[in-house]
């Protein structure tokens, strides 16, 4: 990206009129795949001759970049706010109606979830949301140059060996250090992702992890515990399938779809036509698990698997954008 290209930037931004297009210029030079982002990761292929200048120019333009789109959304809502002030009066002498109120949509899917599993008989375990790297990613088996570790991928607060976790299988860990098989457990909680927001993804959201370890575990009991999960969720009628997958805390690993709510498996625009959409992960503990928190993996086996709610909501209710479940918007959120 040379100046030419900079100032472009810069003159399209001062002409946008909503967010909606600003934040489509913020990924397209900021995002993880965006033109400055670009830049700066090249840098360690340039020659040694040539960094410093690009290099200053990468900085300086993502500086002015998120400069000038700062002031562009804040004139944005600043003038929006205004014109709403200007064409609505308030009258503080009208008597506010206030009606019964409900349990949030996430709320009502995590109780749930919560009921389904107490009547399998597992336990609901919690953990801090704050953790070190061993809980949140060796004993978990991913290695110090797993992807997931990236910047890009999770937040590091100042001392680096600690994190906001990125999922809550750091709460199986503790609770495997502490207790001896038989265990049957769930952990719900909330996780935290370096993500762009868009419609299917946000920064922070809720998950609920399940664990099973104890002699004689398999396959089929995994896939049984989760039909039983989704047909409870989504309906009777639901089925589920397995698809080779991967992940370093279980081998063998599977992704699980449903059949899709909205067409019962047939084929529409929702699930593009295949009849399933996506809903968790999952697979048998890996052995490197175990051997990390004391368990002996000749003797015992396991599985675990892992569901966002706000995913199961979007399911479920048919939501098109994720991130209406965390947006103050009482019209949307009367419907449940």
């Amino acid at each position: 990206m040379d100046e030419a290209a900079l100032k472009r930037a810069l003159a399209e931004i001062k002409t946008v009129k909503d967010e909606q297009a600003l934040t489509r210029i913020k990924i397209n030079y900021l995002g993880k795949r965006g033109l400055v982002t670009k830049l700066i990761d090249s840098l360690g292929n340039l020659d040694i001759s040539q960094r410093a200048k690009v290099g200053q120019l990468a900085n300086t333009a993502k500086k002015q970049l998120e400069t000038a789109l700062n002031d562009a959304f804040t004139e944005l809502r600043h003038s929006k706010l205004q014109k709403e002030t200007t064409l609505k009066t308030l009258d503080l002498t009208v008597p506010i109606a206030t009606g019964i109120g409900h349990l949030h949509p996430l709320t009502t899917i995590m109780q749930e979830l919560i009921n389904l599993f107490w009547q399998m008989g597992y336990e609901v375990v919690q953990g801090p949301e704050v953790e070190d790297q061993w809980h949140n990613f060796e004993a978990l088996n991913i290695a110090p140059n797993h992807p997931a570790r990236d910047m890009q991928d999770t937040f590091y607060l100042e001392n680096d060996n600690f994190l906001p976790r990125t999922h809550t299988s750091s709460v199986q860990i503790r609770y495997m250090n502490r207790h001896k098989p038989p265990i049957r457990i769930i952990a719900p909680g909330k996780v935290y992702r370096n993500e762009d927001e868009d419609a299917k993804h946000v920064w922070m959201f809720q998950q609920v992890e399940g664990l099973v370890v104890d002699e004689h575990i398999t396959l089929a009991d995994l896939k049984g515990t989760l039909l039983a999960m989704a047909q409870g969720i989504l309906g009777k009628q639901t089925k589920i399938r397995l698809r080779p997958s991967f992940f370093p805390y279980t081998e063998p690993s599977v992704e699980v779809d449903a059949t899709c709510v909205t067409c019962g498996g047939q084929g529409c625009q929702t699930c593009s036509h295949s009849g399933w959409i996506e809903l968790l992960g999952a697979g048998m503990v890996h052995s490197r698990v175990f051997e990390n928190v004391g368990i002996d993996s000749r003797r015992y086996n396991g599985f675990a698997f892992g569901i966002g709610l706000e995913r199961l909501a979007v399911i479920k209710y048919q939501i098109p954008d994720i991130r209406e479940l965390w947006r103050p918007n009482l019209k949307f959120l009367e419907q449940f």
